[in-house]
């Protein structure tokens, strides 16, 4: 199966602002991940081309690191992602900045398929929204809480470690 899943949010703050923060990615001091309430993201050599890591049972190697720009990573697992995963920003104006996440793979097999349709999709998509509200957080005026929909608030019950 294709998957084409993008997210991508406004933000009025100077790109410079933002790639200030995208800098502190994976590490101690990780101002973009929202592990107060995901798996953090862990890059066995920090931010840059190469290293491998990972979040929870997601697992990826960062194939092209531009620190103005953008951070791609390549999918090592689950079995049957093929594809990456990226992060871009995009100055739209002075004070005007898009930051864009992307999915892009393809599933080979039934049971991979199954996955993102019926879980990881849904709690990537909580993840991902949870990051930007993080960054408009700390840089914005106005405060956003994404809400988490029914479907993630029941996988997060069923999947919590015991």
């Amino acid at each position: 199966m294709e998957v084409l899943n993008i997210h991508q949010r406004k933000i009025q703050v100077s790109k410079e602002r933002i790639i200030e923060l995208f800098s502190t990615l994976a590490t101690k001091e990780d101002k973009i991940w929202p592990n107060e309430n995901w798996p953090k993201m862990q890059l066995k050599n920090g931010l840059q081309n190469g290293s491998k890591g990972g979040h929870g049972p997601i697992r990826y190697q960062v194939i092209e690191y531009k620190p103005s720009s953008s951070i791609s990573f390549k999918f090592q697992k689950p079995e049957g992602f093929n594809g990456i995963h990226k992060f871009e920003i995009s100055e739209l104006g002075l004070n005007e900045t898009q930051i864009k996440h992307i999915i892009k793979m393809k599933t080979s097999s039934m049971v991979a398929t199954f996955k993102w349709l019926l879980a990881i999709k849904w709690l990537h998509d909580a993840l991902i929204e949870d990051a930007f509200d993080k960054i408009q957080n700390q840089l914005g005026h106005k405060k956003e809480k994404t809400e988490w929909n029914f479907w993630v608030k029941t996988l997060r019950a069923v999947m919590k470690p015991r």
